[in-house]
This record gives C-alpha cells, sequence and structure tokens, in this order.
C-alpha cells in the first residue's frame, strides 16, 4: 500500500505531488530545493544550499522512518554543472561508503542552484 509521506520542516509541495511516498520498505522523496520551511530563506551559495536540500530530504526520510544510510538511489540537478566539485564535498557530508548510486545533470532550474531527489530502501 502506498502511504504519504509529510513534514512540516520542509516546504510543502508547489504542484500536486506528494513530499515523499513509501511503499513496504522503500521511500521515494520528490525533488527539494534549498528552501529552509522554517526561516523561508534560500541560501545563496552552492555549499550553502546543497546542505539545505540534503537536511531536507533527510528531514522527509526521518518521517518514514528512514536515515541517509538506506538512500540507495540520488538524481541531483544543478543549475550549473561548474559547481559539481562545491556540491560534491557537501555530499560527502552526508553520505558514508557504499555511497548511493548518482546520476548528476545540468538542468534550467528556477532561481535555485540545486535539486535532489532519492530513493532509500529501509534496512531493518
Amino acid at each position: 500500500m502506498k502511504e504519504e509521506i509529510s513534514t512540516n520542516l520542509v516546504p510543502w509541495p508547489a504542484g500536486p505531488y506528494s513530499q515523499g511516498i513509501k511503499i513496504g520498505n522503500s521511500v521515494y522523496v520528490a525533488g527539494q530545493g534549498p528552501k529552509n520551511a522554517v526561516t523561508g530563506e534560500t541560501p545563496e551559495t552552492i555549499e550553502e544550499q546543497t546542505r539545505q536540500v540534503l537536511k531536507n530530504l533527510q528531514y522527509i526520510l526521518e518521517a518514514a522512518g528512514a536515515k541517509m544510510t538506506d538512500v540507495v538511489k540520488v538524481t541531483t540537478h544543478l543549475a550549473d554543472l561548474k559547481d559539481f566539485e562545491a556540491y560534491n564535498s557537501v555530499y560527502k557530508e552526508f553520505f558514508i561508503e557504499p555511497f548511493p548510486v548518482r546520476t548528476t545533470v545540468g538542468s534550467q532550474l528556477a532561481n535555485i542552484l540545486i535539486e535532489i531527489d532519492v530513493i532509500a530502501e529501509i534496512i531493518e
């Protein structure tokens, strides 16, 4: 059965989609941007935005009973691929080996530098 996952710690979706969906032990988290739901602020640098996006993902995963170590797939959209190294350095603060599989692409993003979605498999 499909279970909607949501938390007030991240911004509410701007469209008809869920923050996350849990099916069995699998958790699918929608693409998250860098807005801080508590302050309403969006950080400026790629490092700060990456850190906020990963925190937003972590909050949704935790609402589903998952951890960052349960993440098996990451898809990252960067507004500028020149930011890859800075993004990657912050990414390594949140994930440990074995790292999730990952796809990173350049995308047109609306007034943000990064968006990330993840899939997690809860390991019991």
